[in-house]
Protein backbone atom coordinates (compact mmCIF):
# COMPACT_ATOMS: atom_id res chain seq x y z
CA UNK A 1 0.00 0.00 0.00
CA UNK A 2 1.26 3.71 -0.68
CA UNK A 3 1.14 6.30 1.44
CA UNK A 4 -1.97 7.81 1.76
CA UNK A 5 -3.05 10.99 3.97
CA UNK A 6 -6.06 12.69 4.59
CA UNK A 7 -5.90 16.29 3.17
CA UNK A 8 -7.83 19.39 5.06
CA UNK A 9 -7.61 21.41 1.91
CA UNK A 10 -9.11 19.20 -0.36
CA UNK A 11 -11.34 17.25 2.89
CA UNK A 12 -10.59 13.61 1.54
CA UNK A 13 -7.57 11.16 1.75
CA UNK A 14 -4.95 11.25 -1.53
CA UNK A 15 -1.90 9.65 -2.07
CA UNK A 16 0.87 11.32 -0.87
CA UNK A 17 4.15 11.95 -2.81
CA UNK A 18 6.45 14.23 -2.44
CA UNK A 19 7.96 16.88 -5.01
CA UNK A 20 11.08 15.76 -4.39
CA UNK A 21 11.03 12.17 -4.39
CA UNK A 22 13.93 11.49 -2.07
CA UNK A 23 13.37 14.27 0.47
CA UNK A 24 9.51 15.13 1.47
CA UNK A 25 9.08 18.63 3.07
CA UNK A 26 7.36 18.63 6.34
CA UNK A 27 6.57 21.81 8.50
CA UNK A 28 4.59 21.61 12.22
CA UNK A 29 3.58 24.77 14.26
CA UNK A 30 5.47 24.30 17.28
CA UNK A 31 5.17 26.08 20.65
CA UNK A 32 4.96 29.29 22.01
CA UNK A 33 7.31 29.49 24.70
CA UNK A 34 6.16 31.17 28.39
CA UNK A 35 5.05 28.00 29.73
CA UNK A 36 4.99 24.37 30.82
CA UNK A 37 2.98 22.98 27.74
CA UNK A 38 -0.02 21.02 28.64
CA UNK A 39 -0.32 17.01 27.28
CA UNK A 40 -2.56 18.79 24.19
CA UNK A 41 0.71 20.64 22.96
CA UNK A 42 1.98 17.10 22.57
CA UNK A 43 -0.28 15.07 20.40
CA UNK A 44 1.25 16.58 17.28
CA UNK A 45 4.61 16.34 17.73
CA UNK A 46 4.20 12.63 18.98
CA UNK A 47 2.51 11.49 16.14
CA UNK A 48 3.37 13.39 13.26
CA UNK A 49 6.92 12.22 14.90
CA UNK A 50 5.72 8.57 13.92
CA UNK A 51 4.68 10.21 10.32
CA UNK A 52 8.59 11.89 10.03
CA UNK A 53 10.11 8.47 10.63
CA UNK A 54 7.60 6.60 8.46
CA UNK A 55 8.82 9.62 5.44
CA UNK A 56 12.25 8.99 5.82
CA UNK A 57 11.76 4.89 5.85
CA UNK A 58 9.50 5.13 2.91
CA UNK A 59 11.70 8.12 0.43
CA UNK A 60 15.13 7.98 2.15
CA UNK A 61 15.54 11.57 3.77
CA UNK A 62 12.92 14.37 5.10
CA UNK A 63 13.41 18.02 6.35
CA UNK A 64 11.74 18.56 9.14
CA UNK A 65 11.13 21.92 10.53
CA UNK A 66 9.37 22.64 13.89
CA UNK A 67 9.59 26.05 15.02
CA UNK A 68 9.49 27.95 18.18
CA UNK A 69 7.53 31.41 18.71
CA UNK A 70 9.86 32.86 21.17
CA UNK A 71 8.70 36.40 20.52
CA UNK A 72 4.67 36.92 21.36
CA UNK A 73 2.84 38.84 23.44
CA UNK A 74 2.27 36.19 26.18
CA UNK A 75 5.72 36.16 26.37
CA UNK A 76 6.06 39.75 26.75
CA UNK A 77 3.76 39.63 30.06
CA UNK A 78 5.29 36.86 31.79
CA UNK A 79 8.68 38.58 31.44
CA UNK A 80 7.01 42.09 32.80
CA UNK A 81 5.36 40.05 35.43
CA UNK A 82 8.98 38.52 36.31
CA UNK A 83 11.03 41.71 35.80
CA UNK A 84 13.39 39.73 33.19
CA UNK A 85 14.03 40.03 29.41
CA UNK A 86 11.95 37.67 27.16
CA UNK A 87 15.51 35.45 26.71
CA UNK A 88 15.23 35.05 30.22
CA UNK A 89 11.60 33.26 29.68
CA UNK A 90 12.29 31.88 25.93
CA UNK A 91 15.06 30.07 26.97
CA UNK A 92 13.67 28.76 29.80
CA UNK A 93 10.82 27.19 28.42
CA UNK A 94 12.45 25.93 25.04
CA UNK A 95 14.72 23.93 26.92
CA UNK A 96 11.58 22.58 28.98
CA UNK A 97 9.75 21.88 25.81
CA UNK A 98 12.55 20.21 24.39
CA UNK A 99 12.52 18.09 27.63
CA UNK A 100 9.02 16.75 27.74
CA UNK A 101 9.17 16.41 24.07
CA UNK A 102 12.40 13.96 24.69
CA UNK A 103 11.00 12.05 27.44
CA UNK A 104 7.98 11.13 25.85
CA UNK A 105 10.07 10.04 22.74
CA UNK A 106 9.51 12.43 19.59
CA UNK A 107 12.80 12.64 17.83
CA UNK A 108 13.73 16.50 17.68
CA UNK A 109 13.22 17.78 14.21
CA UNK A 110 16.10 18.16 11.40
CA UNK A 111 15.34 22.27 12.05
CA UNK A 112 14.06 24.08 15.14
CA UNK A 113 13.90 27.88 13.66
CA UNK A 114 12.76 30.61 16.28
CA UNK A 115 10.82 33.48 15.21
CA UNK A 116 14.00 35.99 16.40
CA UNK A 117 16.46 34.70 14.26
CA UNK A 118 14.39 35.16 11.23
CA UNK A 119 13.29 39.17 11.35
CA UNK A 120 15.02 39.97 8.09
CA UNK A 121 12.95 37.46 6.27
CA UNK A 122 9.78 38.62 7.65
CA UNK A 123 9.98 41.93 6.94
CA UNK A 124 11.43 41.18 3.64
CA UNK A 125 8.56 39.01 3.28
CA UNK A 126 6.05 41.86 4.52
CA UNK A 127 7.97 44.37 2.45
CA UNK A 128 6.83 42.23 -1.29
CA UNK A 129 3.11 41.84 0.08
CA UNK A 130 3.12 45.64 0.58
CA UNK A 131 4.80 46.33 -2.80
CA UNK A 132 2.07 43.46 -4.32
CA UNK A 133 -0.60 45.46 -3.23
CA UNK A 134 -1.79 43.07 -0.63
CA UNK A 135 -0.65 44.71 2.51
CA UNK A 136 -0.99 48.39 3.92
CA UNK A 137 0.71 50.51 6.98
CA UNK A 138 -1.82 52.52 8.81
CA UNK A 139 -0.50 54.02 12.77
CA UNK A 140 2.53 52.41 12.62
CA UNK A 141 0.98 48.95 11.96
CA UNK A 142 1.52 46.27 8.52
CA UNK A 143 -1.98 44.89 7.98
CA UNK A 144 -2.56 41.79 5.19
CA UNK A 145 -5.62 43.06 3.39
CA UNK A 146 -7.42 40.11 3.13
CA UNK A 147 -10.00 41.20 0.35
CA UNK A 148 -6.81 41.27 -1.69
CA UNK A 149 -6.45 37.30 -2.01
CA UNK A 150 -9.46 35.42 -3.63
CA UNK A 151 -9.10 32.26 -2.27
CA UNK A 152 -9.23 33.54 1.41
CA UNK A 153 -11.03 30.72 3.80
CA UNK A 154 -10.07 28.18 1.62
CA UNK A 155 -8.52 25.69 4.05
CA UNK A 156 -11.71 26.59 7.09
CA UNK A 157 -14.55 26.24 3.91
CA UNK A 158 -15.84 29.31 5.94
CA UNK A 159 -17.53 32.30 4.11
CA UNK A 160 -16.62 35.83 5.70
CA UNK A 161 -19.08 36.26 7.93
CA UNK A 162 -18.54 33.47 9.65
CA UNK A 163 -14.87 33.97 9.89
CA UNK A 164 -15.50 37.21 11.38
CA UNK A 165 -18.00 35.68 13.63
CA UNK A 166 -15.75 32.68 14.73
CA UNK A 167 -12.33 34.57 15.40
CA UNK A 168 -11.50 37.38 17.60
CA UNK A 169 -11.21 39.93 15.86
CA UNK A 170 -9.66 42.82 16.46
CA UNK A 171 -11.01 46.09 16.17
CA UNK A 172 -8.98 48.87 15.22
CA UNK A 173 -9.76 52.56 13.02
CA UNK A 174 -6.60 51.87 11.15
CA UNK A 175 -8.06 48.90 9.59
CA UNK A 176 -9.52 49.22 6.13
CA UNK A 177 -11.56 45.83 6.46
CA UNK A 178 -12.37 44.14 10.27
CA UNK A 179 -10.93 40.79 8.96
CA UNK A 180 -7.36 42.22 8.11
CA UNK A 181 -4.41 40.87 10.30
CA UNK A 182 -1.65 42.41 11.73
CA UNK A 183 2.02 41.59 9.91
CA UNK A 184 3.78 44.35 12.17
CA UNK A 185 3.10 46.17 14.88
CA UNK A 186 4.69 49.04 17.23
CA UNK A 187 6.90 48.20 20.29
CA UNK A 188 7.03 50.74 22.75
CA UNK A 189 10.80 51.29 24.43
CA UNK A 190 9.77 48.52 27.27
CA UNK A 191 8.56 45.82 24.81
CA UNK A 192 11.15 43.90 22.36
CA UNK A 193 11.39 45.48 18.77
CA UNK A 194 13.51 45.58 16.02
CA UNK A 195 13.74 48.49 13.19
CA UNK A 196 12.14 48.02 10.16
CA UNK A 197 10.70 50.91 7.50
CA UNK A 198 7.19 51.35 9.60
CA UNK A 199 9.49 51.96 12.67
CA UNK A 200 10.29 50.35 15.33
CA UNK A 201 8.24 47.47 16.20
CA UNK A 202 7.83 43.55 16.09
CA UNK A 203 6.06 40.71 13.56
CA UNK A 204 2.62 39.87 13.76
CA UNK A 205 2.42 35.51 14.57
CA UNK A 206 0.90 34.48 11.72
CA UNK A 207 3.99 36.42 9.00
CA UNK A 208 6.54 34.47 11.85
CA UNK A 209 5.61 30.91 10.65
CA UNK A 210 5.10 32.00 6.87
CA UNK A 211 9.09 33.13 6.64
CA UNK A 212 10.22 30.84 8.90
CA UNK A 213 8.95 28.09 6.67
CA UNK A 214 9.75 29.62 3.24
CA UNK A 215 13.53 30.41 4.34
CA UNK A 216 13.97 26.61 5.40
CA UNK A 217 11.76 24.98 3.79
CA UNK A 218 11.37 26.64 -0.02
CA UNK A 219 7.98 28.59 -1.02
CA UNK A 220 6.11 25.37 -1.69
CA UNK A 221 6.20 22.54 0.75
CA UNK A 222 5.13 19.14 1.06
CA UNK A 223 2.93 18.99 4.17
CA UNK A 224 2.29 21.74 7.00
CA UNK A 225 0.72 19.96 10.10
CA UNK A 226 -0.34 21.63 13.66
CA UNK A 227 -3.91 21.14 15.77
CA UNK A 228 -6.89 21.55 14.33
CA UNK A 229 -7.61 24.77 16.04
CA UNK A 230 -4.75 26.51 14.43
CA UNK A 231 -7.14 25.71 11.24
CA UNK A 232 -8.39 29.31 11.43
CA UNK A 233 -6.87 31.93 11.55
CA UNK A 234 -3.61 30.95 11.91
CA UNK A 235 -2.76 28.42 9.21
CA UNK A 236 -5.49 30.10 6.82
CA UNK A 237 -3.93 33.27 7.31
CA UNK A 238 -0.67 31.56 6.24
CA UNK A 239 -2.09 30.47 3.25
CA UNK A 240 -2.72 33.75 2.31
CA UNK A 241 0.24 35.87 3.04
CA UNK A 242 2.82 33.05 1.66
CA UNK A 243 0.73 32.54 -1.95
CA UNK A 244 0.33 36.22 -2.43
CA UNK A 245 4.31 36.75 -1.38
CA UNK A 246 5.41 34.04 -3.52
CA UNK A 247 3.46 34.84 -7.13
CA UNK A 248 0.45 32.82 -6.17
CA UNK A 249 1.99 29.66 -5.56
CA UNK A 250 1.11 27.07 -3.88
CA UNK A 251 2.07 27.45 -0.08
CA UNK A 252 1.60 23.51 1.42
CA UNK A 253 0.15 21.08 -0.43
CA UNK A 254 -1.06 18.62 2.39
CA UNK A 255 -2.61 20.13 5.43
CA UNK A 256 -2.78 17.86 8.36
CA UNK A 257 -4.76 18.54 11.52
CA UNK A 258 -4.73 16.60 14.94
CA UNK A 259 -7.59 16.81 16.67
CA UNK A 260 -7.87 18.24 20.16
CA UNK A 261 -7.91 16.35 23.86
CA UNK A 262 -10.91 16.62 26.05
CA UNK A 263 -11.21 17.02 29.74
CA UNK A 264 -14.32 15.46 31.14
CA UNK A 265 -15.54 15.91 27.16
CA UNK A 266 -14.13 19.57 27.24
CA UNK A 267 -11.54 20.92 24.97
CA UNK A 268 -8.19 21.33 27.10
CA UNK A 269 -6.78 24.73 27.19
CA UNK A 270 -4.99 26.85 29.49
CA UNK A 271 -7.71 29.77 29.16
CA UNK A 272 -9.95 27.71 30.70
CA UNK A 273 -7.83 25.82 33.30
CA UNK A 274 -8.18 22.91 32.46
CA UNK A 275 -5.10 21.46 31.55
CA UNK A 276 -2.91 18.71 32.52
CA UNK A 277 1.04 19.60 31.96
CA UNK A 278 3.62 17.35 30.57
CA UNK A 279 5.93 18.46 32.53
CA UNK A 280 3.33 17.18 36.07
CA UNK A 281 2.53 14.14 34.29
CA UNK A 282 6.13 12.84 33.43
CA UNK A 283 6.92 13.28 37.48
CA UNK A 284 3.46 10.69 38.14
CA UNK A 285 3.43 7.98 34.96
CA UNK A 286 5.56 6.18 32.82
CA UNK A 287 6.75 8.81 29.77
CA UNK A 288 6.13 5.67 27.51
CA UNK A 289 2.41 5.19 28.85
CA UNK A 290 1.85 8.44 28.16
CA UNK A 291 3.04 8.41 24.68
CA UNK A 292 0.94 5.27 24.21
CA UNK A 293 -2.17 7.10 25.29
CA UNK A 294 -1.41 9.63 22.45
CA UNK A 295 -0.94 6.90 19.76
CA UNK A 296 -4.59 5.41 21.19
CA UNK A 297 -7.17 7.19 19.06
CA UNK A 298 -6.55 8.31 15.27
CA UNK A 299 -4.88 11.53 14.97
CA UNK A 300 -7.82 13.55 13.66
CA UNK A 301 -10.42 12.35 16.43
CA UNK A 302 -11.18 13.92 19.50
CA UNK A 303 -8.85 11.69 22.50
CA UNK A 304 -10.56 12.03 25.84
CA UNK A 305 -8.06 12.57 28.25
CA UNK A 306 -8.09 10.89 32.12
CA UNK A 307 -6.07 8.76 34.94
CA UNK A 308 -8.10 5.57 33.51
CA UNK A 309 -6.60 6.00 30.16
CA UNK A 310 -2.91 6.30 31.57
CA UNK A 311 -3.45 3.12 33.37
CA UNK A 312 -4.77 1.37 30.95
CA UNK A 313 -1.66 2.35 28.78
CA UNK A 314 0.88 0.95 31.59
CA UNK A 315 -1.10 -2.18 31.59
CA UNK A 316 -1.09 -3.05 27.84
CA UNK A 317 2.26 -2.26 28.11
CA UNK A 318 3.14 -4.36 31.18
CA UNK A 319 1.49 -7.08 28.93
CA UNK A 320 3.89 -6.15 26.01
CA UNK A 321 6.43 -5.96 27.76
CA UNK A 322 5.99 -9.12 29.68
CA UNK A 323 5.96 -11.04 26.64
CA UNK A 324 9.69 -9.48 25.19
CA UNK A 325 10.92 -10.33 28.93
CA UNK A 326 9.80 -13.87 28.96
CA UNK A 327 11.10 -14.45 25.13
CA UNK A 328 14.23 -14.40 26.55
CA UNK A 329 17.19 -14.59 24.48
CA UNK A 330 14.82 -14.37 21.68
CA UNK A 331 13.79 -11.45 21.90
CA UNK A 332 17.32 -9.94 20.55
CA UNK A 333 19.28 -6.60 21.30
CA UNK A 334 17.37 -3.66 23.03
CA UNK A 335 17.26 -1.44 18.98
CA UNK A 336 18.61 2.07 19.50
CA UNK A 337 15.49 4.02 19.07
CA UNK A 338 14.45 7.62 19.09
CA UNK A 339 11.06 8.91 19.09
CA UNK A 340 8.80 7.41 16.61
CA UNK A 341 11.39 5.39 14.17
CA UNK A 342 14.89 4.39 14.69
CA UNK A 343 17.01 5.29 11.59
CA UNK A 344 18.23 2.70 9.21
CA UNK A 345 20.30 0.58 11.08
CA UNK A 346 19.43 0.26 14.40
CA UNK A 347 16.12 -1.74 14.19
CA UNK A 348 14.42 -4.62 13.46
CA UNK A 349 12.60 -4.22 10.64
CA UNK A 350 9.10 -3.04 10.58
CA UNK A 351 6.41 -5.99 9.94
CA UNK A 352 4.23 -4.85 7.00
CA UNK A 353 0.59 -4.82 8.97
CA UNK A 354 2.25 -1.90 10.77
CA UNK A 355 3.37 -0.33 7.68
CA UNK A 356 0.14 -0.72 6.19
CA UNK A 357 -2.13 0.60 8.69
CA UNK A 358 0.84 3.77 9.16
CA UNK A 359 -0.10 4.28 5.28
CA UNK A 360 -3.44 4.11 5.83
CA UNK A 361 -3.71 8.11 7.18
CA UNK A 362 -1.41 7.13 9.77
CA UNK A 363 -3.84 4.78 11.76
CA UNK A 364 -2.12 4.37 14.89
CA UNK A 365 -4.60 2.45 16.99
CA UNK A 366 -5.34 -0.24 14.05
CA UNK A 367 -0.87 -0.59 14.07
CA UNK A 368 -1.49 -0.87 17.91
CA UNK A 369 -3.73 -3.50 17.16
CA UNK A 370 -1.73 -5.56 14.67
CA UNK A 371 1.30 -4.73 17.68
CA UNK A 372 -0.94 -6.82 20.15
CA UNK A 373 -1.78 -9.29 17.73
CA UNK A 374 2.02 -9.67 17.21
CA UNK A 375 2.35 -10.07 20.64
CA UNK A 376 -0.14 -12.61 21.50
CA UNK A 377 1.34 -14.94 19.02
CA UNK A 378 4.61 -14.57 20.55
CA UNK A 379 3.36 -15.58 24.09
CA UNK A 380 1.38 -18.45 22.56
CA UNK A 381 4.96 -19.76 20.78
CA UNK A 382 6.72 -18.91 23.92
CA UNK A 383 4.55 -21.33 25.98
CA UNK A 384 4.50 -23.98 23.60
CA UNK A 385 8.33 -24.62 23.38
CA UNK A 386 8.08 -23.95 27.29
CA UNK A 387 6.18 -27.04 27.91
CA UNK A 388 7.37 -28.98 25.01
CA UNK A 389 11.28 -29.87 25.80
CA UNK A 390 11.49 -31.63 22.32
CA UNK A 391 10.63 -28.10 20.47
CA UNK A 392 11.94 -28.03 16.92
CA UNK A 393 14.42 -25.25 16.22
CA UNK A 394 12.12 -24.36 13.60
CA UNK A 395 9.91 -23.37 16.30
CA UNK A 396 12.89 -22.11 17.98
CA UNK A 397 13.80 -19.49 14.99
CA UNK A 398 9.76 -18.60 14.83
CA UNK A 399 9.80 -17.52 17.82
CA UNK A 400 13.33 -15.65 17.10
CA UNK A 401 11.16 -13.92 14.37
CA UNK A 402 8.54 -12.95 16.07
CA UNK A 403 10.11 -11.20 18.85
CA UNK A 404 12.11 -10.11 16.39
CA UNK A 405 8.54 -8.25 14.70
CA UNK A 406 7.55 -7.09 18.00
CA UNK A 407 10.78 -5.50 18.71
CA UNK A 408 10.25 -3.68 14.95
CA UNK A 409 6.59 -3.31 15.33
CA UNK A 410 7.06 -0.95 18.51
CA UNK A 411 10.03 0.91 17.21
CA UNK A 412 7.64 2.07 14.76
CA UNK A 413 5.48 3.86 17.10
CA UNK A 414 8.25 4.88 19.29
CA UNK A 415 7.24 1.90 21.78
CA UNK A 416 9.15 -1.16 23.32
CA UNK A 417 12.21 -0.22 22.97
CA UNK A 418 13.51 -0.21 26.75
CA UNK A 419 14.94 -2.91 28.33
CA UNK A 420 12.09 -5.14 29.87
CA UNK A 421 13.77 -5.13 33.56
CA UNK A 422 14.16 -1.07 32.92
CA UNK A 423 10.47 -1.30 32.23
CA UNK A 424 9.86 -3.06 35.59
CA UNK A 425 12.16 -1.89 37.33
CA UNK A 426 10.98 1.71 37.07
CA UNK A 427 11.52 4.08 39.69
CA UNK A 428 13.16 1.46 42.22
CA UNK A 429 16.87 1.63 43.70
CA UNK A 430 19.39 -1.13 43.52
CA UNK A 431 18.61 -1.46 46.87
CA UNK A 432 15.28 -2.09 46.88
CA UNK A 433 15.61 -4.48 44.12
CA UNK A 434 17.77 -6.71 46.24
CA UNK A 435 15.38 -6.30 49.12
CA UNK A 436 12.56 -7.56 47.18
CA UNK A 437 14.72 -10.66 45.45
CA UNK A 438 16.07 -11.58 49.08
CA UNK A 439 12.57 -12.17 50.01
CA UNK A 440 11.66 -14.00 47.23
CA UNK A 441 14.65 -16.30 47.59
CA UNK A 442 13.38 -16.70 51.01
CA UNK A 443 10.02 -17.89 49.80
CA UNK A 444 11.05 -20.40 47.40
CA UNK A 445 13.11 -21.82 50.84
CA UNK A 446 9.70 -21.91 52.23
CA UNK A 447 7.75 -23.28 50.03
CA UNK A 448 10.69 -26.16 49.89
CA UNK A 449 10.53 -26.71 53.74
CA UNK A 450 6.64 -26.51 53.13
CA UNK A 451 5.99 -24.08 55.19
CA UNK A 452 2.90 -22.08 53.00
CA UNK A 453 1.84 -20.25 55.73
CA UNK A 454 4.85 -18.38 55.44
CA UNK A 455 5.47 -18.19 51.59
CA UNK A 456 1.80 -17.18 51.34
CA UNK A 457 2.79 -14.30 53.84
CA UNK A 458 5.87 -13.10 51.87
CA UNK A 459 3.52 -12.85 48.80
CA UNK A 460 1.09 -10.89 50.80
CA UNK A 461 3.28 -8.40 51.78
CA UNK A 462 5.08 -7.95 48.37
CA UNK A 463 1.50 -7.97 47.18
CA UNK A 464 0.67 -4.94 49.61
CA UNK A 465 3.79 -2.77 48.47
CA UNK A 466 2.29 -3.14 44.88
CA UNK A 467 5.15 -5.70 44.08
CA UNK A 468 3.41 -8.65 41.89
CA UNK A 469 4.84 -11.76 41.74
CA UNK A 470 4.16 -14.69 38.85
CA UNK A 471 5.78 -18.35 39.43
CA UNK A 472 6.25 -19.48 35.51
CA UNK A 473 8.34 -22.80 34.80
CA UNK A 474 11.31 -20.46 34.44
CA UNK A 475 11.08 -19.27 38.34
CA UNK A 476 9.36 -16.48 39.58
CA UNK A 477 9.40 -13.27 38.27
CA UNK A 478 7.99 -9.85 39.64
CA UNK A 479 6.88 -6.31 38.53
CA UNK A 480 5.64 -3.41 40.89
CA UNK A 481 1.91 -2.75 39.45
Amino acid sequence: MSLRLFNSLTRRVEPFAPLDPSCPTMYLCGPTVYNYVHIGNARGPVVFGVLAALLRRRFGGLRYARNVTDVDDKINAAARELGVPISAITSRYAAAYRDDMAALGVEPPDLEPEATAHIAEIVAMIERLVAGGHAYSADGHVLFAVASFEGYGKLSRRDTEEMLAGARIEIAPYKRDPGDFVLWKPSSDDLPGWDSPWGRGRPGWHIECSAMAAAHLGETIDIHAGGVDLQFPHHENEIAQSECAHGGRTFARFWLHNGMLTLSGAKMSKSVGNIEKVNDLLRKHPPEALRYALLSAHYRQPLDWSDELIESSTRTLDRLYGTLRDSGRFGGPVADARAGGVRAGHSPAVPAPIEDALDDDLNTPKALAELAAIASRTRQLRNELAHDPRASSERSDALTRLASELRGAGAALGLLQQDPADWFGRGASDADDARIQALIDERAAAKQNRDFTRADAIRDGLAAEGVLLEDTPEGVRWKRA
